[in-house]
């Protein structure tokens, strides 16, 4: 899960950025109205903390500018201002929560699983594909009834294809989602390839009836066998 945090106060953003990735986030982060555009615009993101006042705008015109580009990104307003009148503009341009600081990390990270839960998966704690069952929150895979261990990376790249199991995902798509923007340090996706290889040995070698096909020149795609 790819998380955005736009927050100006130096502080508060290490230390949402180092808790999100403690919890297995890929977690990115800008500072102002500017940066935060720049983000929204060339990446997608599972869900963006914004904060209302940045020192050169005001984030509820980057909710008004998502909602141009039509993205799909889920939205909490992390936000000092406690106002009703915030509250709801900021609801009623597309934000799925708002959270008024000072707030607990652990309730933040609830908030977060909530509204990825409610826009991708339906509500449901369970992903469930064919005979694969996928806990979103405690991070495990049950495969006919047994456990299949995974790392890290590789339960991103699963959850990734459950989310989109009617789309061919690009490399590049796969590469900003679980890696977030340190792929454009990266010179090629053999990483890719080498951990979509690992995920499906694992799937078929404990009989999953779901497949991840190479789709030629265009990238990957979840199968039903």
């Amino acid at each position: 899960m790819k998380i955005l945090v736009i927050e100006d106060e130096p502080e508060m953003k290490g230390v949402i950025k180092q808790f999100l990735e403690d919890e297995n986030y890929v977690a990115e982060v800008a500072d102002n109205f500017q940066s935060g555009l720049d983000k929204i615009v060339t990446y997608d993101y599972d869900c963006i903390l914004l904060d209302i006042t940045l020192p050169d705008g005001n984030g509820l015109d980057l909710l008004q500018e998502l909602k141009k580009l039509d993205k799909a990104d889920s939205v909490i307003i992390i936000s000092a201002k406690d106002s009703i009148d915030d509250k709801v503009k900021g609801l009623d341009l597309g934000a799925d929560d708002y959270l008024t600081k000072p707030f607990h990390l652990t309730e933040l990270n609830a908030r977060i699983k909530s509204v990825i839960r409610r826009k991708k998966t339906e509500g449901k704690k369970i992903l469930e594909l064919e005979n694969v069952k996928i806990n979103i929150e405690d991070r495990s895979v049950i495969i006919n009834d047994k456990s299949v261990e995974l790392n890290r990376k590789e339960f991103d790249i699963l959850v990734f294809f459950g989310m989109n199991k009617s789309r061919i995902v690009s490399k590049s798509a796969i590469a900003e989602n679980i890696w977030g923007d340190y792929i454009d340090q990266a010179n090629d996706f053999d990483f890719i390839y080498s951990q979509i290889k690992n995920l499906r040995k694992k799937l078929r070698d404990h009989h999953a009836e779901i497949d991840i096909n190479s789709v030629y020149g265009m990238g990957y795609k979840l199968a039903i066998k």
